[in-house]
């Protein structure tokens, strides 16, 4: 009995190091050099009383389009009816504080993270709109966007690509002969987008 009894202590003593030695700390942390980073913007101004008269940005990380979504079939297994989160790293940002339209859509004035989605069936894509102060009481990383909830969303016209971007780019563009007429467009390998919005601004 008395052999025994050592034999269990030492085993207890072996399983209690063994998980204590295998247990992972809850929580850890990422960080590094600064990430590659990008911002498109519209400003407007007054000429006449030589100040800002408004503006439109977005910003995002530029994430390396890979030869493997060429293939169509890896492409649509993590796009189809999922939210991408349209650039990498940290959320893609809309700030604007003018009233805009995109596609005929009204986006109250202010900061929103911004997504995109895919449809089930991959025939269509939106941009998702996400509260930024929700995700902040969550906690929520862009790397879970499909975790946040969606706002409201806004349909995208696929295009016919002009040509292979290897980094996300997207760029905001307004019409010389309309200024309040703004053309959105995101490009990422063979993938092309675009969005017409209409600004509201004092002129």
């Amino acid at each position: 009995m008395r052999y025994l009894a050592i034999g269990l202590i030492l085993l207890l003593c072996f399983t209690a190091f063994g998980q204590t030695a295998e247990k992972k700390p809850a929580v850890v942390a990422f960080s590094g050099p600064p990430d590659e980073r990008s911002s498109t913007r519209v400003l407007y101004w007054n000429q006449e009383k030589d100040a800002a008269a408004g503006e439109l940005a977005i910003d995002y990380g530029r994430p390396v389009w890979q030869k493997g979504y060429e293939d169509a079939a890896r492409f649509d297994a993590f796009t189809k009816g999922k939210v991408w989160r349209m650039g990498n790293n940290f959320w893609t940002v809309f700030d604007s504080n003018l009233p805009v339209k995109i596609s005929g859509k009204d986006v109250p004035v202010g900061c929103w993270y911004v997504g995109l989605h895919r449809s089930e069936d991959g025939a269509t894509w939106s941009l998702a709109f996400i509260d930024p102060a929700k995700v902040r009481a969550a906690r929520t990383d862009a790397f879970e966007v499909n975790n946040a909830t969606v706002a409201f969303k806004i349909p995208v016209t696929i295009e016919s690509a002009d040509q292979m971007m290897d980094k996300l780019t997207i760029v905001l563009t307004s019409k010389k002969e309309n200024i309040k007429e703004v053309t959105l467009k995101i490009n990422w390998g063979k993938l092309q987008l675009s969005a017409p919005i209409q600004v509201t601004v004092q002129m």
